[in-house]
């Protein structure tokens, strides 16, 4: 579930908050330059959120740091060695670890337990290994239908800001909008519209405005899409249709055809991306060949 980045339908980003109907997950060692509004709230180990967590329910794990005011609607789990920089509202049960700072106080209309809550990442690690041990692939698949509501997923190391979204791991965004300039692994971007430039290996744009560069090995822009900046690649695919209004560059070639056929693999381990800052911009020839 963590292997990749995942921004489902719905999601909004604004100058403050990342705004969603659903579940975000963020993982161990994440930075966020944004405060999250949302339905269910998970944080791992040593993640730092740079603005107010706002949610029906919320799980911080050990070591988090939130710079900022957290409103939880109801039940609140804050692990040990976490800090709050604002205050900490919760109108349902909090349950709180040893050696939590809350620099503005805090308001807990419900029960409050002292004890150190277990990492909700662990205990899904856990528990899922025991279901697989069992053989009960079906209900690993129920877990997380049931646990998670169309979430947003930020994996493990990942930088979330509005100067930069950066991720080892594969990229899939799904019709939201998004604030930042992207650098990933592949990328498939589907009714998208993004304020910042996109960078990867291989690069799906489909349906989707992008108000900045385009830079990938191969980039394949279909259904309609427009890309406000250059595009550049080792093989740049454009199906009619698509406009691009900066220059399109490639190495092996430029291809615009009525219908191009993409196909981009988001599952795998974490690994770089392999894209120096100049790599693709060096020794680049424009080619461009029509069917």
């Amino acid at each position: 579930m963590m292997e990749k980045l995942v921004i489902p339908p719905g999601v909004v980003f604004d100058e403050t908050h990342i705004k969603h109907e659903g579940d975000v997950i963020v993982g161990n060692d994440s930075s966020i330059g944004f405060g999250i509004d949302a339905r269910k709230i998970v944080v791992g180990d040593r993640a730092t959120i740079n603005g107010d967590l706002i949610g029906d329910e919320i799980r911080l794990d050990s070591w988090v740091k939130v710079k900022g005011d957290v409103l939880c609607r109801g039940d609140a789990f804050i692990g040990e060695f976490s800090s709050i920089e604002g205050k900490l509202t919760v109108h349902g049960n909090l349950e709180i670890g040893r050696n939590v700072r809350i620099e503005k106080g805090f308001e807990a209309r419900g029960l409050i337990t002292i004890q150190n809550p277990l990492p909700v990442i662990i205990f899904l690690f856990v528990y899922i290994m025991e279901l697989l041990r069992l053989g009960k692939l079906d209900e690993v698949e129920e877990l997380f239908s049931e646990e998670f509501e169309n979430p947003l997923v930020i994996p493990d190391n990942t930088k979330l800001a509005m100067e930069q979204i950066r991720t080892g791991r594969n990229a899939d965004f799904r019709d939201s909008k998004i604030l930042g300039n992207v650098r990933a692994k592949n990328v498939i971007a589907e009714n998208v519209e993004l304020y910042g430039s996109l960078r990867g290996k291989d690069l799906l744009i489909s349906g989707s405005k992008i108000h900045g560069a385009v830079e990938g090995r191969r980039v394949f822009i279909v259904g309609e899409s427009i890309v406000y900046g250059s595009v550049s690649g080792e093989e740049v695919h454009i199906e009619k249709g698509c406009m691009v209004e900066g220059t399109i560059v490639g190495r092996k070639g430029v291809w615009i055809r009525d219908k191009v056929e993409a196909e981009i693999e988001l599952e795998g381990e974490e690994e770089d991306d392999g894209l120096g800052e100049e790599e693709i911009q060096k020794d680049v020839s424009e080619h461009i060949q029509g069917t």
